[in-house]
């Protein structure tokens, strides 16, 4: 009966300190939160990146990562962009960043599910328009992953490190 007890009190308290979470406000000044992202940020366009910019990131803070991520995508999640490891001093990142390995900042760059590194923007079949969150969150560690994580490898690298967290959803369809 005290395992009960100890696991009731332990899923309390993991549910106390989701709401207490800081939270990261995320914006682009390609598209406001909620609307259509403009074609050159999809593969109808330059594929290119947005800007992005994010609050500044809670005391101890070390290391921040992003995952763009298509909800709406037929038969999964479709991950557009993993990156991490960007210095916790960096309040966004550019448009079009490039899609090495490895950038000038020290931040890694992910393996999407079109098998490449980088960002690659929203490429829906015709019909309803699909939504694309933009996540960004605030770690207190700087992960030990390699350059071509995948996002799962990502969300398990950064369980239990997680200071703060913020999303915006653009849309796009065709």
């Amino acid at each position: 009966m005290c395992g009960s007890i100890s696991d009731k009190m332990e899923q309390e308290i993991q549910t106390d300190e989701e709401i207490l979470m800081e939270q990261i406000s995320i914006s682009s000044d390609a598209f406001k939160a909620g609307t259509s992202l403009p074609v050159e940020h999809t593969c109808d366009g330059e594929d290119r990146s947005p800007a992005l910019s994010w609050d500044t990131v809670p005391a101890g803070t070390q290391s921040i990562a992003l995952i763009v991520d298509d909800p709406d995508a037929p038969g999964k999640t479709w991950v557009h962009w993993v990156i991490y490891n960007i210095p916790a001093t960096n309040t966004g990142l550019p448009g079009a960043v490039p899609k090495n390995k490895t950038l000038d900042d020290g931040s890694l760059q992910g393996t999407n599910d079109f098998g490449r590194i980088g960002y690659n923007g929203p490429c829906p079949p015709p019909g309803k328009p699909h939504r694309y969150f933009f996540k960004v969150y605030a770690l207190d560690t700087t992960l030990s992953l390699k350059s071509g994580a995948t996002k799962s490898q990502l969300e398990a690298a950064m369980s239990g490190h997680i200071l703060a967290q913020g999303e915006m959803i653009g849309k796009y369809g065709r």
